[in-house]
């Protein structure tokens, strides 16, 4: 599910020790980026900036509580939702350093009747998600423990007999059942609640006095409350009962707590410099192929700055962590709504701090058509992927041949680069020496080159004319999982879709009960119940089905 795309001005600033005007440019730079985002009377974030482990920047905005108009403050706690999984690897780490495990153990030394299906599956596989556990988060049994309180045991249950997706190592598909399993394992190992060995060995060694794990039952000082958007308008998250994300998401903490914890990590605390490289440099397939997550962090270059980083997402929680090392820059956000880009905030705070910011489409230049006719046409890049630069009213679009292509305006920039918004994705164009066109894509720092071919446009996806009787039938709201859904409506005689957090789009039938987008290569199928009455839909994106069941 990638998605290129946002904002940014330029900022050269020394980091050491900042003068009083470099440190008030920072924090206009850094406030414009967040606010961009994120707005006074709405649910918001937690931001903490830190240069060779000392705070640079840090300040709160928004909401911490919608209903009791109360600001959010540096010292609120919010869930971290699965940045958890750092914690949970580390003490895994911590464990094998005193010699208590092995990373290539089999999990049925510790767990004995759990069905591997004649598979090896080792902590090693749990770590870096290859294992090939069903993820409890993806089964329909899991809207229906939600908001239950269960033992490690009892979660266990719900996916353990779930057929796998594939072999172990074969493949990287993130898992929170992984997680799940090494959570019992170190309790197992070490006689000991995952709780207790988290807050005694990680916790209360580094003075973290505003991390739990969380609790919706335990009061909890400076909880920021966690909000979701549906229909539009802000609404307390769906309750989860925490014992259910256990040592894959049920963490909770404070930037300033996370700051220290980061430093741990730089200085060596808790685990080896050698432990450590194997978390944070991505792993190896089966078949040799690299993969860019470790255990509890995955690789991420930012402007040709490489780094480690975490992201999470819980009922009514969003939050992003990243460090990059050559600069010993860490930027940790925390926000209390799901439906804000806190990632595209952090990423943009750390380009802009260590002097690389990226380009906003803002900041691009006219350029003549006579210019710009010159790159129009198709390229053929590797994997037999193909792009169309197109040209209309002025505009430069880019459109990739797939089955629902979409068109993304480019903008050109001063560099001669041709952004997509957000600024992380980019064309170069040029002419080779045999006079033929050619483009650079790059994407997050990986490029791929394109030759110019001639190939016309593929055709536009012809949609059919669906009564509005049967549209309205479909009106209602469809639950993809806690905390997300999409909401279907009418408006004169079209269909829209909207999904928690996002825009409305119109969708196109291509059949009586099939639709399609046209701002992204996805379709929804509806589906009766024997009533004949319309009980779900199925989203099918990215080569993903996603089923959802009408709630309203």
């Amino acid at each position: 599910m990638k998605s290129p795309y946002k904002k940014i001005s330029f900022l050269i600033v020394c980091l050491g020790i900042l003068t009083g005007v470099n440190a008030q440019n920072l924090e206009k730079e850094i406030n414009e980026i967040i606010t961009d985002e994120y707005s006074a009377n709405e649910p918001g974030v937690s931001i903490l900036v830190a240069k060779d482990g000392e705070t640079i920047f840090r300040k709160a905005y928004g909401k911490a509580n919608l209903e009791l108009d109360v600001d959010l403050k540096p010292e609120n706690v919010f869930e971290l939702a699965s940045i958890s999984k750092q914690f949970t690897a580390v003490a895994i780490l911590m464990l094998e350093e005193q010699g208590k495990l092995s990373l290539e153990d089999n999990i049925t030394k510790y767990i004995p009747d759990y069905p591997t299906n004649n598979k090896i599956i080792t902590i090693h596989h749990l770590l870096n998600h290859t294992s090939g556990i069903k993820s409890y988060t993806e089964i329909d049994a899991f809207m229906e423990i939600a908001r239950k309180d269960l033992s490690p045991k009892e979660i266990i249950e719900v996916f353990k007999n779930e057929p796998m997706d594939f072999d172990p190592g074969e493949k990287f598909l993130y898992n929170n059942s992984g997680y799940v399993l090494l959570g019992y394992i170190i309790e197992v190992i070490t006689e000991d609640t995952y709780e207790n060995y988290i807050e005694k060995n990680i916790f209360e060694k580094l003075s973290m006095s505003s991390s739990y794990y969380g609790s919706m039952k335990e009061l909890i000082t400076n909880r920021a409350y966690g909000y979701q958007v549906k229909n539009g308008n802000y609404v307390n998250a769906d309750y989860l009962s925490l014992t259910i994300p256990y040592a894959a998401g049920s963490l909770m903490s404070t930037v300033d707590d996370l700051l220290k914890w980061q430093n741990a990590i730089t200085n060596n605390t808790l685990i080896k410099r050698t432990s450590l490289e194997k978390a944070i440099n991505g792993s190896t397939l089966n078949d040799g192929e690299k993969i860019d997550y470790g255990y509890g962090w995955s690789k991420v270059t930012i402007q040709g700055s490489e780094g480690m980083k975490h992201s999470g997402g819980i009922f009514g929680y969003s939050t992003d962590g990243i460090f990059l090392h050559d600069e010993n820059v860490y930027v940790i956000g925390l926000s209390n709504c799901n439906c804000k880009n806190v990632n595209g905030v952090t990423k943009k705070i750390a380009a802009m701090v260590i002097g690389k910011p990226i380009p906003d489409k803002r900041d691009a230049i006219t350029v003549k058509e006579e210019e710009l006719k010159k790159w129009v046409g198709a390229y053929q890049f590797e994997e037999n992927i193909t792009r169309h630069i197109i040209l209309r009213d002025g505009k430069i679009y880019s459109l990739r041949e797939e089955e629902n292509p979409i068109e993304y305006e480019i903008y050109p920039m001063k560099d001669g680069s041709y952004i997509f918004d957000g600024g992380t994705v980019f064309y170069r164009f040029s002419v080779t020496k045999d006079g033929n066109r050619q483009a650079v894509f790059n994407s997050d720092g990986k490029s791929f080159i394109g030759k110019g071919i001639d190939k016309d446009l593929p055709a536009e996806k012809s949609s059919i004319a669906v009564s509005i009787e049967t549209l309205r039938k479909y009106i209602g709201t469809y639950e993809l999982q806690p905390n997300f859904s999409i909401d279907i409506t009418v408006e004169r005689s079209s269909l829209f879709a909207q999904a928690t957090g996002q825009p409305k789009f119109e969708i196109f039938a291509e059949t009586e009960n099939k639709f399609f987008f046209k701002v992204v290569t996805a379709d929804i199928t509806f589906h009766k119940d024997e009533t004949g009455k319309i009980n779900s839909l199925m989203l099918n994106q990215g080569g993903k089905q996603m089923p959802a069941k009408k709630i309203k």
